[in-house]
C-alpha cells in the first residue's frame, strides 16, 4: 500500500494501524535498540513510485520505521511524505549485490542500498520479526 502520508488524517491511520500495528512505544523503542533505520539510497523503484521520485531533483533517499505488524518505508517528493506500507507477511527481501536490498509488495518495489553493519544488522531484525510473526 503506497500512501501520501503528510497530512493527519484520522481515517487513514486507522487503517495503517490495522495494516501493520499501532507504532511502539518509547519502553518498546528502548529495548529493540530502535526502531528505525538510517537514511538509505534509493537506487531502483517500481514505475508508480519512480514516477513520484523524478519530479524532484533531489537525492532519492528513504528510511525504515518497523511496526508490530509489518514496516513502513518513508520518502520525501517536493513537500510530501509518502510510506510504502509492507505487513510482514506480504514482505519479499532480496539481497543483491554486497549492500543493495529490495522490498517487494505485490508489484511495487523499492531497491535500496546500505551504508554500513549497522544498515545490514537493522534489516536482519527486520527478517527475524518476520519469522517470529509466521511461526
Amino acid at each position: 500500500m503506497l500512501k501520501n502520508v503528510s497530512y493527519n488524517n484520522d481515517k487513514q491511520k486507522k487503517e495503517i494501524d490495522e495494516f501493520v500495528g499501532k507504532p511502539f512505544n518509547l519502553l518498546e523503542r528502548i529495548k529493540q535498540k530502535g526502531i528505525g533505520s538510517r537514511k538509505l539510497l534509493i537506487t531502483k523503484a517500481s514505475k508508480e513510485i519512480e514516477n513520484l521520485l523524478i519530479l524532484d531533483n533531489n537525492l532519492n533517499q528513504c528510511n525504515i520505521e518497523r511496526r508490530q505488524k509489518g514496516i513502513m518505508i518513508y520518502f520525501r517528493v517536493l513537500l510530501d511524505t509518502y510510506a510504502l506500507i509492507i505487513p510482514y507477511y506480504k514482505l519479499v527481501i532480496i539481497k543483491g549485490e554486497s549492500d543493495k536490498y529490495t522490498f517487494h509488495i505485490d508489484h511495487r518495489f523499492l531497491k535500496v542500498q546500505t551504508n554500513n553493519s549497522k544498515d545490514h544488522e537493522f534489516i536482519r531484525n527486520i527478517l527475524n520479526e518476520k519469522a517470529k510473526l509466521n511461526l
